[in-house]
């Protein structure tokens, strides 16, 4: 299970991005680029700034500009960017827009109506409630560009998946918090296994809590923000249904159901080539090259060519990426593989092409 801090790192950090962000509403007309691709607010201090990849690319698609070329001219013609996104902006001087800064940066280009429900509520909320479950330890905790993540689990509920090569082969019960302060994710709260005898993490994509950020269209101008008073009453609608769910989230039936599940998959093993089958798993959930390898290469060491070893080797591959947001996607794929139909896992055991609906 990939990590990134311990906790007493998280609550640096949180501690540190909630000194230092700020937040803008503005109408388009406020906002204009330069020709080093930086962008002015209109009385924002220090300006002009930096946009961070998000920043660009939620800009992008506010103007309707389509990514493959604001990026190609980002990269080799800024100026003509600008002349670009500064002509999109006239013909929506008066559409407001909130934009989220942080150390310098602006990080984010988002709706009036969105509602900022940061990290730092979140994980106070999260962590006061773990603390009070028996037996709950946070295992990993990350704070990436896009996405704040929260793992724990506890070995106080635990089942057994039978059939498996692995001789004992337990899995525990978790949780696994996101949340987004730049657009990129809703609050969401999803059940999270791990896996005793290797600690490889499980994302079940079948989450209990999923939060929009989306609230009242704000009334405050450049001037002037809600105060923390006010945002705070306005998140507790969100942050109390947190609450909630992390309180029932351990539940013993629910894990014993799972572990039936994939106790089945033990018994489906791959039929046809391996290497074949890996192919085919790569564009079905868009495996890069390099993760193709790493699969095949955990698959062959763990020497258990079923769905429930092929699962492991895609979760165990998420150690292998340097992104923390790509190995949680690595191990909600892991979930993806279990999940899949009959027909669908028969295409990748017998290395047939397959296409899966978004």
């Amino acid at each position: 299970m990939k990590t990134m801090y311990s906790l007493s790192q998280l609550a640096t950090m949180l501690d540190s991005n909630a000194q230092a962000m700020a937040d803008y509403i503005v109408p388009m007309g406020m906002v204009k680029m330069g020709d080093d691709a930086k962008l002015e607010v209109s009385g924002v201090p220090s300006e002009p700034r930096e946009l961070t990849p998000i920043g660009h690319g939620q800009l992008g698609e506010t103007l309707s500009i389509p990514k493959p070329y604001y990026d190609l001219m980002r990269a080799s013609d800024p100026a003509l960017l600008a002349t670009n996104v500064n002509r999109r902006i006239s013909t929506k001087p008066n559409e407001r827009k909130l934009v989220r800064s942080l150390r310098g940066e602006y990080r984010a280009f988002l709706s009036d109506r969105y509602q900022r429900i940061d990290n730092k509520e979140v994980a106070e909320v999260t962590l006061n409630v773990l603390a009070g479950i028996p037996g709950v330890q946070v295992r990993s905790s990350a704070i990436t560009e896009s996405r704040l993540y929260i793992r724990a689990v506890t070995h106080e509920i635990t089942a057994t998946v039978k059939g498996s090569r692995q001789v004992g082969d337990v899995i525990a019960a978790g949780v696994h918090i996101s949340n987004s302060e730049v657009g990129m994710g809703s609050v969401s709260i999803k059940p999270f296994i791990e896996r005793l005898v290797c600690i490889n993490g499980m994302v079940r994509d079948d989450g209990k809590l999923r939060a929009n950020h989306v609230g009242r269209r704000a009334d405050e101008s450049i001037e002037g923000l809600l105060s923390d008073s006010t945002r705070r009453l306005e998140d507790e609608v969100v942050l109390r249904k947190v609450r909630d769910v992390l309180r029932h989230a351990f539940d013993a039936t629910k894990l014993q159901q799972f572990a039936d599940k994939l106790s089945a998959t033990t018994q489906q093993v791959i039929e046809g080539d391996v290497n074949g089958a890996i192919e085919v798993l790569g564009p079905t959930f868009g495996l890069q090259v390099s993760e193709k390898s790493s699969v095949l290469r955990h698959l062959i060491s763990g020497g258990d060519i079923s769905r429930w070893g092929l699962a492991n080797a895609i979760t165990r591959t998420a150690e292998d990426v340097d992104s923390f947001d790509r190995a949680v996607e690595l191990e909600t794929i892991g979930y993806k593989l279990i999940d899949l139909g009959g027909d669908q896992w028969n295409r990748i055991s017998r290395a047939q092409p397959l296409k899966i609906a978004a």
